[in-house]
């Protein structure tokens, strides 16, 4: 089988297609064909060296859809479809940009759909972060005001979708003012372009503040985020498109306002279940949510795929797809 393995931390081009064995599923593991696979921003990340607990050499990729080969416990039967979820994937083991892989059973959701490939590829970590930061974290309630800062990535777009269908008044922010249609579509209420510093506009707009906010840039825009939010509202960090993990000099009682709630999300360490993914993909096979736009590469473009998601210019979800759907 071939797969795209990167031995160093560098640049795009340090990702390299090779031929390996195909890999035996053993001790609660299962052998998935992998027929496509979302990029995210913490693969980049890793790429460029910024996770220092990853060891190279590395086959990346925390996210995957395919159908079941082998399953030694018989428990999944081949080719029943399923979506592989983090869990140290491409990470502390292989992930998932290869053409096979084999991954441990509790990362594995199966489900049944009629979609494209190249659409389930950009759904798992969609999901299961823009799912998990609305509903675990944030715990959002209809009729509620909600802030989503870097509302034009793909988990911006479909959190506004579905915070919006589930009764919330969404403002949304984005940095570039061509992308104010695309939000606005999505389901937003109000869009904000943002310099850095929105919070003053927030309370012209919300004069107590918001209910809650979902911080999707990172620690140099959430001390401004957190000042959007009225007394009692809370804040949830799970994305971070600045690149940036970590304060300098944190205080706490400087940056969190006071009664403000400050809550993260991450889908590595808590899981949704199997139904409401079930729900999800049937919401857009129904179109009761509307597909995002995404962006398809074969797999032999990913050095293509990885530039064009580091330049920004992308409008959703980069897709990867191993073979023709």
């Amino acid at each position: 089988m071939k797969v795209i393995v990167i031995y160093e931390s560098g640049s795009s081009e340090n990702l390299i297609i090779e031929d390996r064995p195909m890999p035996n599923p053993k001790n609660g593991k299962v052998l998935v064909k992998i027929k496509a696979f979302g990029l995210n921003r913490s693969e980049l990340m890793t790429r460029k060296g910024y996770s220092p607990n990853v060891k190279f050499p590395r086959v990346l990729g925390i996210e995957c859809v395919g159908e079941v080969i082998e399953d030694p416990s018989a428990e999944l039967t081949n080719g029943q479809k399923v979506a592989a979820f983090m869990g140290g994937m491409g990470r502390d083991f292989d992930g998932s940009y290869a053409e096979y892989g084999v991954f441990p059973k509790s990362i594995l959701m199966p489900f049944d759909s009629t979609l494209s490939w190249s659409i389930l590829g950009a759904l798992p970590e969609m999901f299961q972060t823009v799912y998990g930061s609305l509903h675990l974290a944030l715990k959002m309630q209809k009729g509620e005001s909600l802030l989503i800062r870097g509302g034009s990535s793909s988990i911006g777009l479909f959190a506004t979708q579905m915070a919006s269908k589930f009764g919330l008044s969404v403002i949304s922010t984005t940095r570039d003012r061509n992308k104010e249609q695309s939000l606005l579509s999505n389901g937003a209420n109000k869009v904000l372009i943002d310099n850095g510093l929105i919070h003053e506009t927030i309370k012209e707009i919300n004069p107590k503040g918001v209910d809650k906010a979902l911080e999707l840039v990172g620690v140099n825009t959430l001390p401004d985020t957190l000042l959007c939010l009225k007394q009692g509202g809370k804040a949830c960090m799970t994305g971070m498109l600045s690149e940036q993990w970590s304060f300098q000099n944190f205080a706490p009682m400087e940056v969190i306002p006071p009664t403000v709630s400050l809550t993260t999300y991450d889908s590595g360490a808590v899981r949704v279940g199997t139904g409401a993914f079930q729900e999800f993909i049937k919401d857009i096979e129904n179109q009761t949510l509307q597909m995002i736009n995404h962006t398809v590469f074969p797999f032999t473009d990913i050095v293509k795929a990885h530039q064009f998601m580091e330049s920004n210019k992308a409008s959703g979800k980069i897709v990867m797809i191993t073979e023709h759907p």
